[in-house]
């Protein structure tokens, strides 16, 4: 910045003291009439020298003022990256600096279009748009030459005194200097007066223009900032959709509401008029969902056909954005193992954008596995169903045949007169048919059970009836390998609310597990009390001193059609159903079996009922 040159001499007090001396001598000539004109010229130029003085004097203050001023508002500015507040800093900086009765700072946007950010008065106070008038010459003619312009008499400078803002405002003192940052400019600082023209000067344009430099730096920081957190917080408001969206597809199983899902969350994401959804069938993607359509409006069939950009994009496997005129188009495949599965077309009035595609790409990314995975439920259901429906048959048509083999075995044991070798083979035949119905029984109610169709029938049962069935039920048995039966019933349980049949079912399974994997001479224990945590159910316990449970075959217990592979379980007959069944009937009675076991220690199987509410206590 070039600097006032300094005077040789300062003004001093003597120079000061001289000067009133000599106009007290010219004040007492002039009253007594003889006034010498030689002496008042000699006085007029001194006067003169002295005014140079300390009008020197008042400017090198003034600068000084200014440099003070400079370096403190250069201190406070980018304190802040706000926007705005910036804009406003550099605003009364401005004032401040140059003394001028308004100032406005213009920003240019990435159209080129010129805009008032920032306008403040003398006494710092914000300016409306109404009183937005300024010189828009200055103003263009800085945008255009990228130069300052100062003008100490605007109505008489002939670059602009033809202007009509010029005249119409009485504009005198305006300066306006470029805002340059990485060699472009970015917006204008103007400040104007209309009466006065002391504080426009040479050294007013080369401080604001070092001042314009640090100014456009704060402001374009504050711009990125800005941008940067708009974007942010664009990019956090999508994340926040996404997971909404996932949190929607990760709720169903239904390949339908998983589709619609899709194609209204990508259609909202990117304010799209209307979509398409199709899923490939046999090459083909037949349309399965249209958003943003009322059902008499003609909707595409196969979308490969009334758009034909479709088969590129599932050649490529890569989203395309056609954009015609006014009108925009989307197309993004729906992709899962690198296999086009789907694909989603969207359509509006208006232009999509690269990052509105990615937006619906992560959609889909999302939704392939959903869709995918629905699509597999539901194949998995229908084979459900389809075995169901073999099983129950199965078991219908083998029922009646079984029925007759074991009469026609009863029949012939009858006969007192029947061999001894062909007798035990017909027991055998009949104990086969038994495991025979008992395998059937098992797997109608797997199937039952896992179709939704099992239902229970409940009713009042008493703690005695169904202990006294149980054991009556399996003591053949235990007494058959030599086990030591204990029960242990409490006194005064009241009845239970619970399907007989199926609670029975339940207690044989596991005393007869209880039997079957303890070896002969062991200890089977049954144990019946109220539920020490729930005071409202009854609770009953199976423990053995059986060969036991690895914490591996606890993991895997309950597993259909599975059996331990030691050869004492071997050995046992059984076809891994039964405790499955346990469970589940277990399950649906509002319980669950907890287990403990060790290896060559034994078992215990503990679950509980609920107690017929009209005997709660």
């Amino acid at each position: 910045m070039t600097q006032v040159d300094k005077p040789t001499e300062k003004a001093t007090a003597s120079d000061i003291a001289n000067m009133r001396h000599m106009l007290s001598l010219l004040r007492a000539q002039l009253q007594s009439g003889q006034l010498d004109s030689l002496f008042l010229l000699r006085q007029i130029e001194k006067t003169n020298a002295l005014l140079e003085k300390v009008e020197a004097d008042y400017k090198l203050a003034r600068q000084r003022e200014r440099f003070d001023s400079l370096y403190e508002v250069s201190r406070v500015l980018g304190s802040s990256l706000d926007l705005q507040v910036v804009l406003d800093q550099v605003m009364d900086a401005i004032i401040r600096l140059t003394g001028a009765e308004r100032g406005f700072l213009m920003l240019r946007d990435d159209h080129g279009e010129v805009s008032v950010k920032a306008a403040r008065n003398f006494d710092q106070q914000t300016l409306t748009s109404g009183q937005f008038k300024y010189s828009r010459s200055v103003v263009n003619n800085v945008l255009d030459t990228g130069e300052s312009v100062l003008t100490t008499n605007a109505a008489e400078d002939p670059r602009f005194s033809a202007n009509a803002s010029i005249v119409n405002q009485m504009l005198r003192s305006i300066v306006a200097v470029p805002l340059r940052v990485r060699g472009r400019v970015i917006g204008v600082i103007y400040a104007d007066t209309r009466t006065s023209v002391q504080f426009m000067d040479a050294s007013v344009l080369q401080m604001l223009e070092a001042f314009a430099v640090q100014a456009a730096i704060a402001i374009d920081n504050a711009q990125m900032f800005s941008s940067t957190d708009q974007k942010l917080a664009a990019r956090v408001e999508e994340l926040q959709q996404l997971r909404r969206i996932d949190l929607l597809l990760n709720e169903t199983l239904d390949a339908t509401k998983a589709i619609h899902i899709t194609l209204d969350s990508a259609c909202r994401q990117v304010n799209a008029e209307v979509g398409h959804l199709a899923m490939m069938q046999d090459g083909k993607f037949p349309a399965v969902y249209h958003h943003g359509l009322s059902a008499d409006e003609t909707q595409p069939i196969y979308l490969e056909k009334v758009f034909p950009q479709v088969a590129e994009v599932v050649e490529t496997r890569k989203a395309a954005i056609i954009n015609q005129g006014k009108h925009g188009l989307l197309i993004v495949p729906i992709e899962r193992e690198q296999r086009v599965i789907g694909v989603i077309v969207l359509r509006r009035d208006g232009t999509f954008t690269p990052d509105e595609q990615e937006t619906v790409e992560r959609i889909a990314a999302r939704a392939a596995n959903a869709i995918e995975n629905a699509r597999l439920y539901s194949a998995v259901q229908q084979a459900d169903r389809a075995k169901s429906e073999f099983v129950g048959v199965v078991a219908h048509d083998l029922k009646v045949p079984m029925t007759s083999i074991l009469g026609y075995a009863d029949l012939a044991l009858m006969d007192d007169k029947i061999p001894e070798p062909q007798a035990t083979y017909i027991n055998r035949v009949r104990d086969t048919v038994r495991r025979m119905e008992n395998l059937v029984g098992d797997l109608a109610d797997i199937s039952r059970i896992e179709s939704g169709h099992f239902l229970m029938e409940e009713s009042t049962v008493s703690v005695e009836r169904i202990v006294q069935a149980a054991r009556e039920s399996t003591m053949t048995q235990m007494k058959a390998r030599k086990h030591h039966y204990v029960e242990q019933i409490a006194q005064e349980l009241p009845a239970m609310r619970v399907d007989y049949y199926r609670l029975l079912q339940v207690l044989t399974n596991l005393l007869s597990n209880a039997y079957k994997y303890t070896p002969d001479g062991g200890t089977i224990t049954l144990r019946v009390e109220r539920d020490p945590l729930k005071s409202n159910r009854i609770q009953f316990s199976v423990a053995d001193t059986g060969i036991g449970l690895s914490a591996e075959a606890l993991q895997k217990l309950g597993t259909k059609f599975w059996r331990a592979d030691d050869e004492f379980t071997r050995s046992q007959q059984g076809s891994g159903l039964g405790f499955a069944i346990t469970r589940s009937l277990v399950e649906q009675m509002g319980s669950q079996i907890q287990i403990q076991s060790a290896v060559g220690r034994g078992s215990s199987f503990t679950f509980s009922i609920a107690m017929d509410k009209g005997n709660e206590k």
